[in-house]
């Protein structure tokens, strides 16, 4: 019984989730840990804070030292969303395919691609 619970509601049996952990990007005090991350249409990011420093995510980039806000077509909106130190934030769904932009307008050159498939 117990086997057909998790197989019909799409669990595993040994606890993993591995769309979650693949989605996660981790942030050091000032950098993304991965400058780019690759998505199925549809799927969202976790963005985790592994130290105390703070950070505020926005759609954009920084380019030659400039911050440069976007609105892309097709990217959830992301303005603002502050992730303290040692916490998370999930961003998404990204519902269109394409290339993103999210930056952490309070770090200089801190930048992350989403590629959404």
């Amino acid at each position: 019984m117990l086997t057909l619970l998790l197989v019909a509601c799409g669990g595993t049996t040994d606890g993993s989730d591995k769309t979650v952990a693949s989605n996660q990007v981790q942030m050091n005090d000032t950098q993304f840990e991965q400058s780019s991350v690759t998505i199925k249409k549809g799927e969202s990011i976790t963005l985790v804070a592994t130290t105390f420093t703070p950070h505020i995510i926005a759609n954009g980039t920084w380019e030659n030292g400039q911050a440069r806000p976007a609105n892309e077509p097709g990217a959830p909106p992301v303005k603002n969303v502050q992730i303290n130190g040692n916490s998370s934030s999930t961003i998404g769904p990204f519902s269109t395919a394409g290339t993103f932009k999210l930056y952490c307008t309070i770090h200089t050159g801190m930048n992350l691609t989403v590629i959404v498939q």
